[in-house]
């Protein structure tokens, strides 16, 4: 709801109206009838756990995206964990990924004993830079493990071509890019294994999940035993086919998903291409308004890409303006925008400077980005007076600290 228009000059930290009377979030999970009816059904059923809904969504996300094979995993970060340890990663082993991500990106590469070795990014998509990701191969080196950065697919088939040229597989982190697209190909079946997460804040959720696509079906196999214990055959199918008998072959762990959550998400993925429809037009809606801003920057769409916009993250001008990234932040948190930054990056995180001994300056171009960033709100349940009342609460806060 837009606030009195009276006193709007004045920012809302300094005292005055601000744009907002209740926060906007940066993003927030979109439930419906019925999507609580098909949990309801499932609570109701003699499956809890991993059960039918599991492979119905298993085999409707593959169908999805792609893919031959899809294997669900109890969060995003439990599926990249089964990545890894499908690529093989362990002791001596090494994956070359971005610093621009949420650090769960790179700590599944520790999980298995592996370094992860940062590559710097490009600067207009910020995503991973071929150029600087090929300077950093080794005789080492198992797996790259791209990010789709806000929702605009990496350089899939270059970071691809190097991966296999070097004996390597290609892991892509889409967990922002579901719906996305690559020179026409959507993202799913693109690379070796691709990782997806149904976090609230993503184009659909479990709550918490996750999802790792692939084209292999011995890569699919390893994953669903890693998520099981390491356990050969899963509880529904010995109940089916009346066994009480069961292998453990290799060290897993319990990601599963629960039939609950497969419920929730199978209803939410009949939603998609609508919920995808929303988020692009709002982008397109926030880059319109701020084409003509000088002092911030838009997010850069390469021609081969069509991004799926988990975030809109624009960059400020910082020397057009007095004051720095943190002071623009607080203003418009005063305006009830709930603005974010994504992300700190990986290498700065104290973990990774003390343990690992990374460093500022390490990754210029990452670094840089990070200090102009700032993460609009993006989710497709937000309404146009959402969308006006955050390209007005920037165009005001903006005005008030041009030099």
């Amino acid at each position: 709801m837009n606030a009195s228009s009276t006193n709007l000059e004045t920012l809302a930290i300094h005292g005055g109206t601000p744009v907002r009377e209740k926060l906007l979030p940066y993003g927030r999970q979109s439930i419906d009838d019925g999507d609580v009816q098909a949990v309801v059904e499932v609570l109701k059923s003699d499956w809890l756990t991993t059960g039918p809904k599991v492979g119905e969504f298993e085999e409707r996300f593959a169908e999805r995206v792609g893919a031959k094979h899809a294997v669900a995993f109890s969060s995003g970060t439990a599926a990249l964990h089964g990545a890894a340890f499908a690529a093989g990663l362990g002791t001596g082993d090494e994956a070359i990924t971005t610093p621009m991500t949420f650090c769960a990106t790179a700590n599944c590469i520790l999980y298995q004993g592996a370094a992860p070795i940062f590559a710097d990014v490009s600067r207009d998509t910020l995503n991973l830079d071929p150029d600087q990701v090929s300077a950093k191969l080794s005789s080492r080196t198992k797996a790259i493990l791209a990010v789709d950065y806000a929702g605009h697919p990496a350089a899939l088939e270059e970071l691809g071509e190097l991966a296999h040229r070097h004996g390597a597989l290609l892991i892509e982190d889409a967990s922002h890019a579901l719906g996305a697209e690559h020179r026409g190909k959507r993202v799913g079946g693109i690379a070796n294994m691709t990782v997806f997460s149904f976090h609230p804040v993503k184009h659909l959720t479990t709550g918490e999940g996750g999802m790792v696509t692939t084209n292999d079906h011995g890569l699919a196999e390893t994953l669903r035993r890693f998520r099981n214990h390491g356990i050969s055959s899963e509880a529904r199918q010995r109940q089916e086919a009346g066994q009480w008998y069961y292998e453990m072959v290799l060290l897993g762990f319990n990601y599963r998903l629960t039939d609950i959550a497969c419920a929730l998400g199978l209803s939410q993925l009949r939603k998609l291409d609508a919920n995808l429809a929303r988020r692009r037009e709002i982008a397109a809606q926030y880059t319109a308004a701020f084409r003509d801003l000088p002092e911030v920057t838009v997010p850069v769409t390469r021609d081969e890409g069509n991004p799926a916009w988990h975030l809109y993250p624009i960059r400020l001008q910082l020397e057009m303006l007095s004051v720095g990234r943190g002071e623009i932040f607080r203003a418009l948190r005063a305006e009830n925008i709930g603005v974010n930054v994504h992300y700190i990056p990986v290498h700065l995180h104290p973990y990774y400077r003390e343990r690992l001994g990374h460093k500022e300056g390490d990754y210029p171009v990452a670094e840089e980005a990070y200090e102009r960033l700032i993460s609009l709100p993006m989710f497709h349940s937000m309404a146009e007076t959402d969308v006006k009342d955050v390209c007005q609460a920037l165009r005001k806060v903006i005005a008030q600290y041009v030099k």
